[in-house]
Order: structure tokens, then C-alpha cells, then sequence
């Protein structure tokens, strides 16, 4: 006999603000949630002092004990989870492995929210690939959580579309709202057996692997779309860059533009990441194909400011911007 919702008992697992609204939800359902494990505290910022993730803030903050276990495959780590005596444990954009030994402790299983239409983008990026792919759905799957990495039987899925000006951050927010109702009626129909498990199709796979520092850095020789889906994807991290007049630039908003429309729309001969001219509109540059209009800049040590603001305080006529 499976237990009312309130009996319920889970262990929740997550770090960043994507899986703070799925802990809200669950808490606001009536869920006992027993605690709440995150990755440990990180040096951040300039003074590198120990930074909480957002779900250990928002654990705090609702009373939930939190965990931070370096690992789950230690015996401590396990036992720590054994005697909470979980029915569910679910999991959020946790970012550390659960071994087999872990995945059997909960009476139920361990759920996990995963953000992309499964078996697409199987992995730790999810969010970003799909962005810089060019994908135009994309959504939440919850599946299972077996030993492979993201491979588990899915229970239930929703798809959104992914918006022209969707950014990292935009649709990141969009999808933990989603995954938040999602994981609520995912719970509900475990406990009443509506819920049909579908194995993942073999056709389709994907992997979205973890974003490195070295992916933001522009290269003008590509087409300008594919730059712009560069800039959403990045924002908000690592944000993609180029160097101008020897230093770092920061793009934060930027949009592919016919070469038309374009300042300096005759660009015989000119070199890739040439400014072709700016307006109130943005700072048109050449790329390898196309026009790649930049709106939103930043210089090191400043903010960010308009491509307007930063037409007025730096000399563009005959600037080039360059590849890293």
C-alpha cells in the first residue's frame, strides 16, 4: 500500500537555482521532505570566500537538514541516505553521480528532472546544447534513474518550444517551473499506478556534455546564426567573448541580421569580426557568413552597457574584433 502524498517520505537532491522550484513544489504539495542533499559550498567572487548553492539557501530557509557528501559511493554517504528511510528520492541537476548501491536504498526509486525531451541530450548541459544546436523544442523529462548516465525509463514528458531570443538563463527558468509541476504529477501518479514506464528509444541519442570556458570564445569565420545562438547559449556563463583593441569583450546580446540590413552592407573583401558600423540598433560585425548585430557589452572591470553606450565611449570606425 503506497502512502498519501503527506505520508509521503522523499530525499531531494540538487544544486543550482534550476532545481529550487521542484523543492518549493514539493514542499507546498505536503511532501515530507526528509533533507535535502547538495554539492558542497565553492569559493566564489573576487574574495573566493565559501559560496552555498542555491538549493542548500532555499533548504535553510524551509528548515530541510541538508547533506553534502563529497560522493555517494562512500558507505557513510549511503548509510546517511538509509536512514532517512526515503519512499522517493528525487533528483534535480544534483552533479554527482548516484552509484547502483545509492539508486536502491528509496522504497520507490529515484526520479530525476531532467531538462531536454530524452534521449536528446543525455547529460550535464542540456539546456545549452539545445540552444546551440538550433533545436526548436526542447522540454522535461522525468525518468528513473538507473547506472547509465541519463538512460532510465521515462515516466512523463512535456515539450516547450525554444523562443528566438531564448537565452541559457530565459529558458532555464521556464523549464525548472515545468519541472516543478511535472515531478509533482509524476509523484501523484506513482502513488496511485497511473504512471506507464517507456523505455528510451535507441534512435535519437545525444549527449549535451559539460560547457567549457573555451566554447565562449568567438570565431568571426562562422555564420553569424550560429554566433548568435553562441551568445544565448553562454548567457548567463561563461558568456561568450572576443578581444577587442587587446582586450577582453564581453557579448551578452547579439542577433544574426540579413547582410541587407546590415551597416556597411558592402563588404567586398572585408575581413571576418570587422565592424562594419554601429547605430542605435547595435554594432554590426562581418562574419564568415552574414552579420552578427551586438546590442548588449562589456569591458573587463565595467558593466555591461548598450551597444549604443559603447559606441559613444570607444573608437570603432575601421575596428576589428578578434578571435581569442
Amino acid at each position: 500500500m503506497i502512502p498519501h502524498h503527506s505520508a509521503l517520505r522523499l530525499a531531494f537532491a540538487g544544486t543550482p537555482p534550476f532545481a529550487v522550484p521542484a523543492l518549493d513544489a514539493l514542499c507546498a504539495a505536503g511532501y515530507q521532505v526528509t533533507a535535502a542533499y547538495t554539492q558542497a559550498d565553492r569559493p566564489a567572487g573576487r574574495g573566493r570566500s565559501l559560496h552555498q548553492s542555491a538549493v542548500k539557501q532555499r533548504a535553510l530557509e524551509l528548515g530541510i537538514p541538508v547533506q553534502q557528501p563529497e560522493s555517494f559511493k562512500s558507505a557513510q554517504a549511503q548509510e546517511s541516505l538509509r536512514a532517512l528511510k526515503p519512499d522517493v528520492f528525487v533528483v534535480a541537476a544534483y552533479g554527482l553521480l548516484l552509484p547502483p548501491d545509492a539508486l536502491a536504498i528509496p522504497r520507490l526509486g529515484c526520479l530525476n528532472i531532467h531538462a531536454s525531451l530524452l534521449p536528446r541530450w543525455r547529460g550535464a548541459a542540456p539546456i545549452q546544447r539545445a540552444i546551440l544546436a538550433g533545436d526548436s523544442l526542447t522540454g522535461i523529462t522525468i525518468m528513473r534513474m538507473e547506472a547509465g548516465l541519463d538512460t532510465g525509463p521515462m515516466l512523463l514528458a512535456r515539450a516547450i518550444e525554444i523562443e528566438a531570443r531564448d537565452t541559457s538563463k530565459s529558458l532555464q527558468d521556464r523549464l525548472a517551473r515545468l519541472g516543478a509541476v511535472l515531478i509533482c504529477e509524476a509523484l501523484e501518479g506513482l502513488q496511485h499506478g497511473h504512471l506507464h514506464e517507456q523505455v528510451q528509444p535507441a534512435a535519437g541519442v545525444c549527449y549535451a556534455p559539460k560547457i567549457g570556458k573555451s566554447e565562449a570564445l568567438i570565431d568571426w569565420r562562422e555564420d553569424a546564426e550560429a554566433i548568435a545562438r553562441k551568445v544565448r547559449a553562454f548567457d548567463p556563463w561563461p558568456v561568450a567573448e572576443t578581444r577587442f583593441e587587446g582586450e577582453q569583450l564581453r557579448i551578452w546580446e547579439a542577433e544574426a541580421v540579413p547582410t541587407s540590413q546590415a551597416a556597411g552592407a558592402d563588404r567586398a573583401e572585408t575581413p571576418v569580426g570587422s565592424v562594419l558600423g554601429a547605430s542605435k540598433l547595435g554594432i554590426d560585425v562581418a562574419c564568415g557568413r552574414g552579420v552578427l548585430r551586438a546590442t548588449r557589452l562589456q569591458l573587463p572591470g565595467r558593466k555591461p552597457v548598450s551597444a549604443q553606450q559603447f559606441a559613444n565611449a570607444q573608437p570603432l570606425a575601421g575596428a576589428r574584433f578578434t578571435s581569442p
